[in-house]
């Protein structure tokens, strides 16, 4: 693994500066929340109400135990934490007075942090057997117009057949005279759920991508299989039914997991795409958010076709930090009452921390230091993996979702426009 730079700090002020989340202002000595053998962290919060007298401090380590106090508080700064660090740990603080609440989070020797589970020894044969058996079934492709008022762009509510039980599905847009050999691929995934909004592909976020720099060949692949374009009920029922708690379908069995089809599809996706003429033969971004930009990485660690990803607080990670005194990423498939022996030789397969290893891809990935969702150490613990660029951007102030709205703008420019100009460039 390498970073293309060490971090890409969250706040462009100065060290030391004030930034503040509702009525409570915090600052520490690294602003990034990154830090490293030998550094004093130092964590200071002030409030914005001068009459509050008492915080409670909650100190989270490592995303699983806690700390409490009740700190007297007499309206200047108030030091909260101040050590020098040495082991890796993540800490998150939470401040709360009677009217106001405000977080950050820290963490420490990133790059030590490793899978909490071993890698199989087949994994690689398990894997190439899904992929020549992928290969060698033949294509059987349905493909419909979708509305679009351009006609410079081609647009499609696209199916195609897979070893996994549920075909691929999802929308299929590109350029209309597109040359031969000319464009990049792009495939964008979406987050967890079944009937939300977020989970359905549109052909308006395929057209978006395919207008990118001089075109893309643009799949909106929705993780399930599901029909594009239905009724709310459609989804709703899914949901219900046989979707209904998908991530933990089969997590006793490799072969049987429902993981095991969704990235099938994916497979089977890169394989159609890369099969259309109009493909430079260079380059694949893979795109997406939480189980979206899970995905994203198991694409590439699965497909060394795969040259770029961006992530955002990617979901799928580390399942087993919670075998190791961490927490894993979601969906937390290891706090059940199953055998855990069993999980152990069954879940590793699918857990993006071994997928990754040996990627070569440049992966652009956001990282929120007080997510307890996907937390940080299980992100870095599958990107340590990796022997490509890695662009890690810290948000200590980002939950899995904005919960401290106020920091919007701010992400806005140090966060997200570094992504979106990423994606830009490498399109161009």
């Amino acid at each position: 693994m390498k970073y293309l730079v060490a971090f890409i700090l969250f706040f462009s002020m100065g060290v030391g500066s004030f930034v503040h989340a509702q009525g409570i202002l915090f600052r520490q000595s690294h602003e990034n929340g990154v830090y490293h053998n030998g550094d004093r962290a130092r964590v200071v919060l002030s409030i914005k109400d001068k009459s509050a007298q008492v915080v409670t401090l909650k100190t989270q380590h490592n995303f699983s135990s806690f700390t409490s106090d009740q700190l007297s508080y007499s309206g200047d700064s108030l030091v909260v934490f101040d050590q020098i660090v040495s082991e890796p740990v993540t800490l998150v603080f939470e401040a709360r007075t009677t009217n106001d609440s405000g977080w950050i989070g820290l963490i420490v020797n990133p790059e030590l942090y490793q899978p909490g589970t071993k890698r199989p020894a087949d994994l690689e044969s398990f894997w190439n057997k899904q992929k020549k058996d992928l290969r060698a079934l033949p294509v059987q492709l349905i493909s419909i117009p979708a509305a679009n008022n351009d006609p410079t762009y081609q647009c499609f509510d696209v199916e195609i057949n897979c070893t996994s039980p549920k075909p691929v599905r999802g929308y299929f847009a590109m350029p209309t005279n597109a040359a031969k050999s000319s464009l990049p691929i792009v495939i964008n995934f979406h987050a967890a759920g079944v009937n939300g909004d977020w989970c359905k592909s549109k052909p308006e976020i395929a057209l978006r991508y395919a207008r990118m720099g001089k075109g893309a060949l643009v799949f909106d692949l929705n993780a399930h299989g599901m029909l594009n374009g239905q009724s709310q009920a459609y989804y709703d029922s899914l949901d219900r039914g046989e979707l209904n708690r998908y991530a933990q379908i089969g997590i006793a069995n490799k072969n049987e997991s429902y993981f095991l089809g969704m990235y099938q599809r994916l497979l089977r996706t890169i394989d159609y795409l890369t099969s259309l003429p109009e493909w430079d033969g260079k380059r694949i971004l893979v795109i997406g958010e939480s189980q979206g930009g899970g995905q994203s990485l198991v694409a590439a660690g699965l497909d060394k076709r795969v040259t770029a990803a961006v992530v955002t607080v990617p979901a799928m990670c580390d399942w087993g930090g919670s075998l190791v005194g961490r927490k894993g990423s979601w969906p937390y498939l290891f706090d059940n009452k199953l055998d855990k022996t069993v999980l152990e030789a069954n879940l590793p397969y699918f857990d993006a921390v071994h997928l990754l290893k040996g990627s070569t891809a440049t992966i652009v990935a956001e990282i929120g230091l007080i997510d307890q969702t996907c937390p940080s150490s299980a992100l870095y613990a599958a990107l340590n993996q990796t022997e490509g660029k890695n662009i890690i951007l810290t948000a200590p102030y980002r939950a899995h979702h904005f919960t401290q709205t106020d920091y919007k703008k701010i992400w806005e420019s140090q966060v997200n426009k570094v992504k979106q100009s990423f994606v830009e460039s490498y399109l161009k």
